[in-house]
């Protein structure tokens, strides 16, 4: 039986902040359906955690996929 391995940090990292910024652009979109209240700019500034996650992601890959010599 082989050891269970760890989720290294930087993709949890990448998936908790895409996550958050997700769920930052899907509540903008509810708040704006559903009042005619503008959401507030800690919200505008929560949804750049989507792209932020990406390039985390990204990166995660980037290094992962690296050969050894």
């Amino acid at each position: 039986m082989t050891a269970p391995t760890r989720t290294p940090p930087l993709l949890l990292a990448a998936l908790i902040s895409f996550g958050l910024g997700v769920l930052a652009i899907v509540s903008m979109f509810v708040i704006m359906l559903v009042s005619d209240v503008s959401p507030g700019i800690w919200l505008y500034l929560a949804a750049m955690l989507c792209p932020l996650g990406l390039l985390l992601g990204v990166v995660h890959a980037l290094r992962a996929g690296r050969r050894v010599r």
